[in-house]
């Protein structure tokens, strides 16, 4: 779906010259409205939408509950590269917990 919705967009923007190998012109250029703005807006819509599905149901698959996700979903109103980041720390902190926890009472059996 993001192939479909966000090159399009890219693909104007690189018929009028822009370089998409050039990250400093190509982020410059989404300043401005235009073709490399609806591709980031776009792009940066279907991340946000796979973040707030998977975070949801992730954090229900792992142990830590959905009302956590639901907590990162929140965050993610803040900016999804903050919210993203971390909730993969605290998932991986969970983890860790927990797989000391079931290490410790496998050896106590």
């Amino acid at each position: 779906m993001a192939l479909i919705l966000t090159w399009p967009n890219a693909f104007q923007w690189m018929s009028k010259g822009g370089n998409i190998l050039n990250p400093i012109a190509f982020f410059g250029d989404a300043i401005a409205p235009g073709g490399t703005a609806a591709f980031l807006s776009i792009d940066m819509a279907i991340a946000w939408l796979v973040f707030m599905v998977w975070v949801v149901s992730d954090s229900s698959r792992i142990g830590l509950g959905h009302k956590w996700g639901w907590v990162f979903v929140a965050l993610s109103y803040i900016g999804v590269s903050m919210a993203f980041p971390v909730y993969l720390v605290t998932r991986e902190r969970f983890l860790e917990k927990h797989s000391q926890t079931d290490e410790l009472s496998v050896r106590r059996s």
